[in-house]
């Protein structure tokens, strides 16, 4: 900001809003067209195709401040947990889920309670 800037506080708010909505990275879920009903601060991912107040911005994350969508551009590698799917996107020319790690081998001994909560 600089000096003596007009409505310096309307920028910074937004900034604000734009940390908190994101501090979490974690969105209701990936969909192409904005829900009929909304919460302040809602995140979603866009598909692709995205339609009406979200055409041309697939793969943002939107973000609901003060009644209007906000779009922010995803860096590469940025992971984001989509609470509807369950699961965690991460972007690499596109997004793609996270691989899912492989379940312990080997050894010679099984301890059940250990793959258990590994599993888990």
């Amino acid at each position: 900001m600089l000096a003596g800037q007009a409505q310096k506080e309307i920028f910074v708010n937004q900034a604000l809003c734009l940390l908190d909505a994101l501090h979490m990275q974690s969105v209701k879920a990936s969909q192409s067209a904005p829900p009929a009903i909304t919460v302040e601060f809602d995140c979603f991912r866009i598909k692709a195709p995205a339609t009406g107040e979200w055409a041309g911005r697939e793969d943002r994350v939107a973000v609901l401040i003060a009644g209007e969508w906000h779009f922010i551009e995803p860096l590469h590698g940025m992971a984001l947990y989509d609470q509807t799917a369950d699961n965690i996107l991460v972007l690499r020319s596109g997004r793609k889920l996270a691989q899912t790690p492989a379940p312990p081998a080997g050894g010679t001994v099984v301890d059940s309670e250990a793959r258990a909560a590994i599993g888990a």
